[in-house]
C-alpha cells in the first residue's frame, strides 16, 4: 500500500473542496493513477482543472502518466500571468 499526500491549489482546491488529502494506492502510484483517481472522485470540475493545469512532483512539473508520484504531489491550475 502506498500513501500519497495530494495538495490542491486555487481552482483545484475548489474542485476537490479541500486543500489537501492523503490517498492510498495498492502499489507505487503513477501520475496516470492519480489523474484517473481525481477524475473519478471529483468529476467535471476537476477535469477542467486538469485539462489546463499541471502536477508538481519533487519540484518538477510533469505530465508523464508513467512517472511515479512518490509520497507527495501538488495539483496546480493554470495561473494567469500579467
Amino acid at each position: 500500500m502506498a500513501d500519497v499526500t495530494v495538495r490542491y491549489f486555487a481552482a483545484a482546491a475548489e474542485a476537490a473542496d479541500r486543500e489537501q488529502e492523503t490517498l492510498a494506492f495498492d502499489s507505487a502510484a503513477t501520475l496516470g493513477d492519480l489523474h484517473d483517481r481525481l477524475l473519478a472522485s471529483y468529476g467535471e470540475p476537476m477535469a477542467r482543472v486538469l485539462r489546463s493545469g499541471s502536477f508538481l512532483i519533487d519540484g518538477t512539473v510533469s505530465t508523464d502518466r508513467s512517472r511515479s508520484v512518490g509520497t507527495a504531489v501538488d495539483v496546480l491550475p493554470q495561473f494567469a500571468g500579467g
